[in-house]
């Protein structure tokens, strides 16, 4: 080390004001990505829920307006507008250019808040190229401009006048396109999570509205006064209810709101999903773990006294419980204190007793009221339980007891001799045909391949004891190494890359939906960490004289064909199924690491996910077909 050098305090970077957001964007943010570029919507959308969970806000505007912008409108009671006794600006122009200002650390602004950083205005005023705030307030008009990364280029002024029973802030503001990767909204993403915020509060009406698309004037609007009720219902719209009503349960305690709604399908999967002050706590927490608990003990404490479970039986577990339930629980407390690296999870222990406490003698009175229903109820959690048993005798035998015993005893799967999960990928084939090909052409030392003989078994229709009677779903189980249910351990899979490969038709992509179907039922963590892809086969060999060229799309074709010199002859075969090439052509188009095209997949939103598995492989035919129709343009590339 050089004694000599130098290093004193002038070396201590201090990032002042706004600079540090712009300097560390993703601290703020989570991502510069396209995830990023709408986490910026909420931050503003979230001051607005904040004004209607304080009871001064029922109508929230979101407009993507043409260029990019956005801006948001509420009708709450407008920023406070005068000096900020601590900064000597004005309260709007402390909001939005000093972090960490704003109503929600104080403790009289509200009780409950929806931002779970607490410095979005400034935040999003740091990573704009310009932002415009206007108060109305008190019978005038307010404004305020940012440029530049936060600058005030124009402090607030008063514009001109509005009715004094006009209240309200309205934002508008441009992403700096400098800071995040794109700039362009896609109205899908902003839809979805509107249309959850007002589910989550209920009686509030929000609007969105694409300006980009000038034949669509007036948006779309969601008003849910059943508010997590209607969440269950939508979420339960391709399922088959058993009981008629959706049960809807809510207290409140020390500040602390409280309620659930659920309803029991058909089907055969859980769908719980949980918030906090409207963010979704993907890792769950006390107010789940509290409800969940009361579950399972009211269940079972109803069944013995109804004498639906005997003495000699045993208690139904929390999973038979769960068998088909659709539930939203959602908190909303003063002081959210939340765990986890991506703060998923609620931590507060007191919220356990509330949750156990409002959802137990809730449901222990419904099931006193509903005797017919509790009956169906239990009825479908008794056959879970018997089929639990079942799955576990099947379980037995897909663990691996050294080797590749069971799956070799098929001889199926080509294994790879490499035993490093890392550099270790396997190909589900579609037919013994291009399974051949494959092994063929694959790289035998990092490349296992696994043949599908047809179509495997739907699991939206099927519970794991059948599942796991399944073949071809148990080669795929031994073969991943990680176990299903009870016994599944991510840190035993085999291969990080699982790689799916099948024709580019009708059948391939049916094949395609129903592996994937398999993957987010029973194998979720596989997807989530990233293990899960499509191969993309080329579409089209283009033959021009002795050359030919393989092309992914119908861009790629066109743009190759327009290369070729005038007047030359040249034909184009779509590739249909994978045996159509030989193994040379199949592993350099498909396999070959250094020229293959592999899809990752993703599970961006959960419910959404749910919803599109649901509705192509549930038991709903007419929501199957109005899907179809709609995305009929799409279907040749239809994942998730």
């Amino acid at each position: 080390m050089n004694n000599n050098e130098h290093y004193d305090a002038s070396d201590i970077q201090v990032l002042e004001g706004l600079e540090a957001v712009r300097k560390r964007p993703g601290m703020y943010i989570g991502t510069t990505d396209v995830k990023g570029l709408h986490h910026l919507v909420w931050e503003i959308v979230d001051n607005s829920i904040d004004e209607a969970l304080a009871g001064y806000c029922n109508n929230i505007e979101i407009i993507i307006n043409k260029g990019n912008s956005i801006t948001v409108k509420d009708n709450g009671r407008g920023i406070p507008v005068g000096v900020h006794p601590k900064t000597g600006l004005s309260t709007v122009e402390t909001v939005y250019t000093v972090l960490h200002a704003g109503g929600k650390f104080g403790g009289g602004g509200y009780k409950v808040s929806g931002g779970l950083h607490g410095v979005g205005a400034s935040v999003v005023n740091a990573l704009s190229s310009w932002v415009t705030v206007t108060v109305y307030k008190d019978g005038k008009i307010h404004e305020a401009k940012f440029e530049n990364g936060g600058k005030t280029v124009q402090k607030l002024t008063i514009i001109g006048e509005c009715e004094p029973e006009r209240t309200g802030t309205t934002v508008t503001f441009k992403p700096d396109p400098d800071i995040c990767d794109t700039d362009i909204y896609d109205y899908e993403t902003l839809k979805v999570r509107t249309r959850e915020l007002a589910f989550l509060n209920k009686g509030l009406m929000l609007t969105l509205r694409d300006d980009r698309d000038e034949e669509d004037t007036t948006g779309e609007t969601f008003h849910y006064e059943g508010g997590i009720s209607e969440y269950v219902k939508y979420l339960n719209v391709n399922k088959t209810p058993i009981q008629s009503e959706i049960i809807h349960l809510e207290g409140e305690e020390d500040g602390v709101m409280f309620e659930v709604a659920l309803q029991y399908n058909t089907g055969y999967t859980e769908n719980i999903y949980s918030f906090v002050n409207n963010i979704n706590t993907h890792d769950g927490g006390t107010h789940e773990e509290g409800v969940k608990r009361a579950l399972t003990r009211v269940l079972n404490s109803y069944a013995r006294k109804n004498n639906i479970l005997k003495e000699k039986d045993d208690s139904l577990s929390g999973e038979d419980v769960k068998e088909g339930l659709t539930m939203i629980v959602s908190c909303k407390h003063p002081n959210p204190q939340f765990e986890g690296q991506t703060k998923g999870r609620l931590g507060n222990s007191e919220v356990r007793k509330l949750a156990d406490k409002v959802f137990s003698e809730g449901f222990e009175r419904y099931l006193l009221e509903h005797p017919e229903e509790a009956k169906l109820i239990l009825d479908k959690n008794m056959t879970a339980a018997r089929a639990r048993v079942a799955a576990k005798r099947a379980r037995e035998l897909t663990r691996r007891k050294g080797g590749l015993e069971l799956t070799n005893q098929w001889g199926k799967l080509a294994d790879c001799s490499s035993k490093n999960p890392a550099e270790s990928e396997i190909f589900i084939v579609e037919g013994d045909s291009a399974g051949g090909q494959a092994k063929q052409g694959r790289d035998a030392k990092t490349q296992a391949i696994l043949p599908l003989r047809g179509k495997i078994l739907n699991v939206e229709k099927a519970r794991l004891d059948r599942i796991l009677g399944n073949e071809e779903i148990r080669s795929m189980i031994t073969a991943f190494g990680t176990g299903i249910g009870e016994d599944f351990d991510i840190s035993k899979l085999r291969y990080h890359k699982i790689i799916i490969m099948t024709d580019a038709d009708v059948d391939g992509s049916h094949i395609r939906t129903l592996l994937l179907t398999l993957f987010y039922r029973f194998f979720k963590p596989i997807i989530e960490q990233g293990h899960v892809f499509v191969a993309q086969p080329p579409l089209y060999k283009i033959t021009h004289g002795k050359t030919f060229k393989f092309v992914l799309t119908d861009e790629e074709k066109d743009a190759y064909i327009a290369s070729l010199p005038e007047n030359a002859k040249y034909v184009i075969q779509r590739n249909k199924g994978l045996g159509e090439m030989d193994k040379d052509e199949l592993c350099d188009t498909t396999m070959n690491i250094e020229h293959r095209t592999l899809r990752k997949i993703t599970i961006e939103d959960a419910m959404l996910a749910d919803q599109v598995f649901e509705t192509l492989m549930g038991e709903e035919v007419e929501p199957r077909r109005k899907f179809i129709e709609e995305n009929a343009q799409y279907v040749e590339n239809l994942d998730i």
